[in-house]
């Protein structure tokens, strides 16, 4: 089995449906780029049929971008469906992206469909797109909550039709991981045809699951993954880009990768940030201000005398710069006396610790001690 994990990333399309963070085209066009920079192999550029901007933000994208492949997303009907691949028609590589409802909760109280009529439309819309686009990717709706034995069905389906890549989403991030990977394994062992399609993650948020999820699909052969950066998306969000990417690197024994140029990850998050006027929390995983920051004094302490002690990914390593050292009420001796040597003072042990003292008295007074504090306590102390 290929090793290759592909990175989908739909921040210009699931994440874009945040409350608030509607983007224009020209700033579709500058995160495509950097997009494109960051390594992803297919951009979710939009929902063509949504709106005239939206079909005009999939047809820049598809002329300003050359290496990922351009994803326009569909619903099962025939007028989405050749509307996506109108704006698809300057991409360099084109896929188009359908699908419907896929568990019986949707299809009686969505669609107001059955299970026969559903796999009939779903055959006819892969069908359609494949006569537009070789590359075709099928989603089936809330497969987490669907009846693994139709959604097994439901995929052979459009497999056989020309389906390239199969989505099999846990749209309301209802799963628990082994659920979900149970789901993965399933399909893998009982579609007869599977080998003729890479399966695709999509997970939502709404448990806090996401990301375990969709590890959880890759471990039983998923080899695609969809994701947003910044973790943004519908309600509580989409499965975290950078926390998918880090998990696979900093667990090897994994044996699965990605093309993602790592050093790029946080810089991109503040470019998504800042674009989308939609700030990261500073506890965020992998991209928030304090992932690498340390105040407490023994964990400074630990990280002082090696980084490894408390953390198990170098910040360069997806461009964060340096570890932090906060200084507050929490801090020891020896994180003080680290931020006082970068200020160029070398003090005595009997100095450093006259120096802690009132620094204690500070902090508790204080939440954020800036280097100005710090030299005019050092100051007071050598007069």
């Amino acid at each position: 089995m290929d090793n290759k994990v592909y990175v989908f990333d739909t921040t210009l399309r699931d994440g874009e449906q945040v409350p608030g963070c509607q983007l224009n085209t020209e700033e579709k066009i500058e995160l495509a780029k950097e997009l494109e920079y960051l390594g992803v192999d297919i951009i979710e550029a939009g929902f063509p049929i949504s709106s005239p901007a939206d079909f005009k933000s999939v047809q820049e994208i598809s002329k300003a971008v050359k290496e990922p492949t351009i994803c326009g997303l569909s619903r099962a009907v025939e007028k989405d469906i050749q509307t996506a691949a109108e704006a698809l028609v300057y991409a360099k590589h084109k896929r188009i992206h359908t699908g419907l409802g896929a568990s019986d909760f949707h299809i009686k109280h969505k669609f107001k469909s059955t299970r026969e009529q559903i796999l009939e439309q779903a055959v006819r819309a892969v069908k359609l797109a494949k006569s537009f686009v070789e590359d075709v990717e099928f989603y089936a709706e809330d497969a987490g909550r669907a009846d693994v034995v139709f959604l097994a069905k439901m995929v052979e389906l459009v497999i056989g039709a020309g389906a390239t890549v199969v989505n099999i989403p846990d749209t309301t991030g209802y799963c628990l991981p082994n659920e979900y990977g149970e789901k993965i394994k399933y399909l893998k062992e009982n579609v007869k045809n599977i080998d003729k399609a890479i399966i695709s993650v999509h997970c939502h948020n709404d448990l806090g699951l996401a990301t375990a999820n969709s590890i959880a699909g890759l471990m039983n052969g998923a080899r695609q993954v969809e994701c947003t950066i910044n973790g943004i998306g519908e309600r509580a969000g989409n499965t975290s880009l950078e926390e998918v990417v880090m998990v696979l690197k900093t667990h090897p024994y994994l044996n699965l990768h990605t093309n993602i140029h790592t050093q790029h990850l946080n810089p991109l998050s503040q470019i998504v940030s800042r674009t989308m006027r939609m700030p990261v929390q500073p506890n965020k995983a992998i991209v928030g201000a304090n992932a690498f920051a340390h105040s407490s004094g023994i964990h400074q302490d630990g990280v002082l005398k090696n980084r490894e002690n408390y953390e198990i990914i170098d910040p360069v390593e997806v461009g964060a710069g340096e570890s932090k050292i906060v200084l507050t009420a929490r801090s020891g001796r020896a994180a003080l006396n680290f931020r006082l040597e970068k200020l160029g003072f070398n003090l005595s042990k009997e100095e450093l610790n006259d120096t802690y003292e009132r620094f204690l008295i500070l902090a508790d007074s204080k939440k954020n001690i800036t280097d100005v504090d710090l030299e005019e306590l050092v100051e007071k102390q050598l007069v």
